[in-house]
């Protein structure tokens, strides 16, 4: 069985103050986390902020403008190859490819794609989270 989960990154402007809100403001658990994100859990999923501009150059489009809307839409996958296989389907489709899949800069395997509607959708391979249950924790 393959393990995933949906992440929802949100591209800010203040980190500082976005942090403050989610946390705080709304009592969401951080996850404990190194790095330019920052995450929380939520139900079944997670929510991910990540400085506006640096979002926008990891999709690679201009941060201003129609291209970018400050959100992307992550779906977590437990290989490489899935990432490969779930982008294909969505080109298949009638999605976009935005960015092909990857090696990134952060140790995994992700690409990009829009949805009819526009909205850009990340499918991502992470060696750094397991996208599931721990096989003892399966019921």
């Amino acid at each position: 069985m393959n393990a995933r989960i949906n992440m929802i990154t949100l591209g800010v402007k203040d980190m500082k103050r976005a942090i403050q809100f989610y946390e705080k403001g709304l009592g969401l658990p951080r996850m404990p986390f190194e790095g330019g994100a920052v995450f929380f859990m939520l139900n079944g999923s997670w929510l991910s902020l990540y400085p506006w501009d640096e979002l926008a150059k990891d999709v690679t489009v201009a941060e201003s403008g129609n291209g970018f809307r400050g959100i992307t839409l992550a779906h977590v996958v437990s290989s490489k190859e899935e990432v490969r296989e779930i982008i294909s389907q969505a080109v298949k489709s009638g999605g976009k490819l935005i960015k092909p899949a990857q090696d990134v800069f952060w140790g995994g395997y992700s690409g990009y794609f829009a949805d009819p509607d526009g909205h850009l959708w990340e499918v991502a391979w992470n060696p750094h989270f397991w996208p599931g249950p721990k096989d003892d924790e399966k019921a």
